[in-house]
């Protein structure tokens, strides 16, 4: 399932973010691929340890846990630290897929990457190039969403960022371990989460038809969680 979350950040908060990047210090973005993603990583990245990547990431995910459509369609269980890349003209990151599991750090919690996110913080406009594009069975996705929007889709896709032409795309990019690994089952939840609240929202939530459908939302996440 490939979903556009709006408005993550707000225009004051993009615009504060992307002034902090522009004064930060930088790193090749290779170091923190894996073996294939290494050979097709062309961008730069803020290294975890910054402390303008630790005080937004934290920013990002305090946010996160404030976006009703996020936590519904991700039934979060770990959200990686946040990161930072930026690509400027003739940069690229090829065709990869995520690695399975990522070792946050500064601890001993090895996270499993269910979904991928990328959250823009430059305007669309202010760059050519730079789209992701996403396999999935509906073919090729390409995304290029508005300044702190945010696309969230499964990190087992296929996917690749396609050279800047102009201008620089700045991103932050993290991964979701949720609490229902599978994929299908946790776009079903979604389905039905969302139904709920629009039935919820026309006839009440005390409605008898609205309960027993939330009755039911809660005893297949029971079924389907993992703690």
């Amino acid at each position: 399932m490939l979903l556009a979350v709006p408005n993550v950040l707000s225009p004051a908060q993009v615009a504060a973010c992307v002034a902090d990047l522009e004064g930060a210090d930088w790193a090749d973005g290779r170091a923190t691929a894996g073996a294939q993603s290494r050979t097709v990583k062309h961008n730069a990245q803020l290294p975890a340890s910054s402390p303008v990547a630790q005080a937004w990431g934290d920013r990002i995910l305090d946010a996160l846990g404030a976006a009703p459509l996020f936590v519904s369609a991700a039934l979060p269980h770990r959200t990686f630290p946040p990161l930072f890349n930026r690509y400027g003209p003739g940069q690229s990151f090829g065709t990869h897929v995520d690695n399975a599991i990522r070792p946050v750090p500064g601890t001993s919690i090895k996270l499993r990457t269910d979904l991928s996110a990328t959250l823009f913080l430059s305007n669309p406009d202010s760059y050519d190039g730079g789209e992701l594009l996403i396999d999935d069975a509906f073919g090729v996705q390409a995304i290029k969403l508005e300044a702190g929007d945010m696309i969230l889709y499964p990190a087992s896709s296929l996917h690749r960022v396609t050279p800047v032409s102009r201008g620089v795309r700045l991103a932050s990019f993290f991964w979701v371990q949720s609490m229902v690994r599978d994929d299908s089952a946790r776009a079903m939840l979604f389905d039905l989460d969302q139904t709920i609240q629009q039935l919820g929202s026309t006839q009440g939530i005390d409605d008898a038809h609205v309960v027993r459908l939330t009755g039911i939302y809660h005893n297949l996440v029971r079924r389907w969680a993992e703690s």
